[in-house]
């Protein structure tokens, strides 16, 4: 059920060196292509309540809904595998909202959301808030979703630079979460894949702490190994202050098979 994609899964999460417990999850299904991360938010451990919910219920029910379609053609395929995750990401925002009706100390809370889907030529990725998603390719990292946070709206807007972004005081103040509304917001886009690339999902318990150079410079610096590379960037993330609970997922194509469901690929099939 890996969708014709040979990856590689590793993950690592941790309170860091300021916070009393962690309240980031994070969820891997490597027969599905999948890896989730959320990064809560709440008083009395709800943050920890509402990020397990995240990862729990959407791995579930994206495991059950993708297992159960019959694709179509490419371009309506990507579409409502689109369709599907948002569906599955508004029934898990539910889900939260739902836990803290039933538990009021569990009132108010939220939680970030990034994920991966890998499938055929392309990786879905689909983010609610300011927990990222970066991919490597050929030595050059680059960040692939956009903060929903205050301070990136004024970035848009001119009036905060990126290098003074970095010392911003509202940095952590997101504009989209899940579990606070059942109107959820979710932006989702396709990027195709190669063989080679490395992909990163992290909280910003990383991204607050190092600057994309240090993220680049962790992952070169472990080699080929993935559960090195996460500690790397762990480690350097605590010995930047560890202000945050750091969550990382790493995912490497190791390689794809392209698109072969056209007239191309029913020639092949015959042959075979």
């Amino acid at each position: 059920m890996a969708y014709h994609v040979d990856l590689e899964f590793a993950a690592k999460t941790d309170a860091g060196r300021v916070r009393s417990h962690n309240e980031d999850s994070v969820a891997i299904s490597v027969d599905c292509g999948l890896a989730i991360l959320a990064d809560g938010m709440g008083g009395y451990n709800a943050g920890e309540v509402a990020s397990g919910i995240a990862t729990s219920v959407l791995k579930e029910t994206l495991e059950e809904r993708l297992q159960n379609q019959q694709w179509e053609a490419r371009n309506s395929r990507s579409k409502r595998i689109q369709q599907l995750i948002v569906e599955s990401i508004v029934h898990t925002n539910n889900s939260i909202i739902e836990a803290a009706r039933i538990e009021p100390q569990y009132s108010g809370m939220g939680t970030t959301l990034v994920m991966a889907f890998f499938h055929h030529d392309v990786v879905t990725i689909a983010h609610v808030g300011d927990s990222r998603a970066y991919r490597l390719r050929q030595g050059d990292l680059k960040q692939i979703t956009r903060d929903h946070s205050l301070l990136q709206e004024q970035i848009d807007a001119g009036l905060v630079s990126q290098e003074g972004a970095r010392f911003a005081q509202n940095r952590n103040l997101i504009t989209r979460a899940m579990g606070i509304d059942y109107d959820v917001d979710v932006e989702i886009h396709d990027h195709v894949i190669a063989a080679g690339d490395l992909y990163l999902l992290c909280s910003d318990g990383l991204s607050d702490m190092l600057s994309i150079e240090e993220i680049l410079a962790a992952m070169i610096s472990a080699g080929s190994s993935l559960d090195a590379a996460c500690d790397a960037l762990v480690k350097k993330a605590n010995s930047n202050g560890g202000r945050d609970n750091i969550s990382v997922i790493l995912i490497k194509v190791k390689s794809e098979t392209p698109d072969t469901e056209g007239l191309l690929g029913r020639i092949l099939n015959w042959i075979k």
